[in-house]
């Protein structure tokens, strides 16, 4: 059974549109209400909570980038954003066992990175909603 690529945001018609932006709107609400939270409430230090939310971050971009959840540049901006901020956790990380505690930088430019990528999220879902609007106006004139 082959699985038949979703169109992404700038090719989808208005009810794929509307799925998706549901779709997306589902996650995010998931990962800013429940997953967080969890993440949040782990006994663990700042930097591993932090890497944790980064790598599940870059799993769910690469969701979102495979079902077509938006404009493929956004997503791909938000896929790097996510991916270098898990590569400074990780060492950050790596360099906590070594001895090396002193680069807290790591972690602040990790969050940014993150915090920029969510930004990127919420932008998609804006533009995304913003042309199914756009869409909808546009069947209700030709009509």
């Amino acid at each position: 059974m082959e699985h038949e690529p979703l169109h992404t945001a700038e090719i989808s018609d208005a009810k794929e549109l509307k799925q998706s932006s549901l779709r997306l709107l589902f996650w995010l609400l998931v990962l800013g209400v429940i997953v967080a939270p969890l993440i949040i409430d782990l006994p663990v230090g700042q930097t591993t909570r932090t890497g944790l939310l980064a790598w599940l971050l870059v799993g769910l971009a690469f969701y979102w980038l495979w079902a077509g959840l938006g404009y493929q540049p956004l997503l791909l901006i938000q896929m790097f954003l996510f991916s270098a901020a898990a590569v400074l956790l990780t060492t950050k990380a790596g360099l906590v066992l070594v001895g090396i505690h002193r680069l807290s930088i790591l972690r602040r430019s990790a969050l940014d990175l993150i915090i920029l990528g969510a930004a990127c999220a919420v932008i998609n879902l804006v533009a995304m909603l913003v042309a199914l609007s756009k869409r909808k106006k546009l069947a209700v004139t030709r009509k």
